[in-house]
């Protein structure tokens, strides 16, 4: 059988297997798919897990529950040689090994980027995995149960004091999630007044979301200062050295809780292959998501999502290469025509463009709160309509009814008796508390004449 290898198992990647399962034969192709973690993440709804609102679980969808006939690999990819026709994995605890393949689909995602700027490596985290938000969330809560015990000053403010980088979709659903949830918890500390609790957004342009129109995004800079938050545009992180963010207009924030949302980049593993690259290190590919060089098609080596510089043929794309915007929508779309056009080829059809105009754009921001805008912007919705929409929409986005009615089933509980609040931060080392009051043995008296035995002190 030919062997279709599928390396990543987010969006592209996910439904990229779906559309094999669906449209192969029964021994027309075997179907591999490597990713380190076990299940997909419905990104969009990271900022919800941030904020308590959905159950962490609800979000990821497992691989093997959901792929019935795709083989899962567990390890992560570290290099690619298309002229083997092989690529390198290593699992966890395991040594590398390589896997062949006849068709390789190149769905690996992206990574947060970030900038050699002191202290952003050690202190900062991002919002693009489930274990990100649940960790801000349960930081979150561990600080608010701190600070109440502490006496007004340095340490008591630093432990309030929030600081996201990064203005995108991401950063502003994150920034306004995270406020939402301090506004629930000052609700349970009387020791904590609202004044205390600082929010600081910081972006490098003079604009946020620039999915939206500028009028939709000044009304949520508004909207977020009458919530508390601030919103500093046109402004840069210089430093965050021991927690203190230092930005370039000479503020200086000190915080526990840096979350750099400031923009994405394809995942390095495809600098370590012979695969064809454009500069940002993306996989070129052609409107029908085959691979390209300056030469022409790359045979049997197929690419969709964020890793990969896709054409956007409707003349919507990025302003600098006209390539599909990096999102969900895309991805998605993506992954279902590159299912369908592997599988034309293989039964000697031509594959066919990939085509798609965004509706729009649609965002949250916190409970009851939310904007949404035409794919023209000359349209747009804000407040509680909005966010009905944001719900609506991504709750019937994410893959599978089971996951769907998971997620509903966190709203509609949460509708009658609130967001949980409760912190399992200590998850993180599960065997303290046992470590702590575990009976250890005694260590066994020296025996006499034990050459090893500790000489006695010299008397005085």
């Amino acid at each position: 059988m030919t062997k279709i290898l599928i390396i990543g198992g987010g969006y592209a990647g996910f439904y990229t297997a779906r559309t094999l399962e669906k449209l192969l034969n029964p021994g027309e192709a075997e179907v591999t798919l490597v990713d380190a973690r076990p299940y997909m993440t419905y990104q969009p709804f990271l900022p919800e897990v941030a904020a308590g609102s959905i159950e962490p679980r609800h979000v990821v969808v497992p691989h093997r529950r959901h792929l019935n006939t795709t083989k899962i690999v567990n390890a992560k990819v570290t290099a690619i040689s298309n002229a083997d026709k092989q690529v390198t994995v290593r699992p966890e605890g395991g040594e590398p090994y390589e896997i062949d393949y006849d068709i390789l689909v190149v769905t690996i995602g992206a990574v947060s980027r970030t900038f050699p700027i002191p202290g952003i490596a050690d202190n900062a985290i991002g919002l693009k995995a489930v274990e990100e938000a649940v960790w801000i969330r349960n930081r979150m809560m561990t600080n608010f149960d701190r600070a109440a015990g502490l006496p007004r000053g340095e340490e008591r403010q630093r432990l309030l004091t929030f600081v996201v980088v990064g203005g995108g979709f991401a950063g502003i659903e994150g920034f306004a999630e995270m406020r939402g949830l301090a506004t629930r918890l000052l609700k349970q500390y009387p020791e904590i007044s609202p004044s205390e609790v600082q929010f600081h957004l910081i972006e490098a342009a003079d604009r946020i979301m620039p999915e939206v129109s500028l009028e939709t995004a000044k009304w949520v800079v508004e909207d977020l200062a009458r919530r508390g938050a601030t919103v500093h545009l046109g402004t840069q992180v210089t430093n965050a050295e021991g927690g203190v963010v230092e930005t370039s207009k000479g503020d200086r924030y000190p915080t526990d809780v840096i979350v750099w949302t400031a923009g994405q980049m394809a995942n390095p593993v495809l600098r370590n292959s012979d695969l064809p690259l454009e500069p940002r290190g993306r996989l070129r590919v052609r409107a029908d998501l085959r691979a390209e060089t300056d030469e022409g098609i790359l045979e049997n080596v197929w690419g969709a999502g964020d890793s990969c510089q896709v054409p956007d043929v409707t003349g919507n794309g990025l302003p600098f290469d006209g390539s599909c915007v990096p999102n969900a929508q895309h991805a998605v779309r993506q992954a279902k025509r590159l299912g369908k056009n592997i599988v034309a080829v293989l039964r000697g059809d031509a594959p066919v463009d990939y085509e798609h105009k965004p509706a729009g754009a649609v965002a949250g921001l916190g409970v009851g709160n939310g904007v949404f805008t035409n794919g023209k912007k000359s349209f747009a919705l804000k407040g509680l309509v909005a966010w009905a929409f944001h719900r609506g929409y991504h709750g019937l986005a994410i893959p599978t009814w089971e996951r769907k009615w998971r997620v509903f089933g966190d709203w509609w509980h949460q509708l009658w008796v609130g967001r949980d609040v409760a912190s399992d931060g200590l998850v993180v080392s599960p065997r303290a508390f046992f470590e702590e009051y575990a009976a250890r043995p005694k260590p066994k008296p020296a025996a006499k004449g034990d050459d090893k035995a500790p000489a006695k002190p010299a008397a005085k």
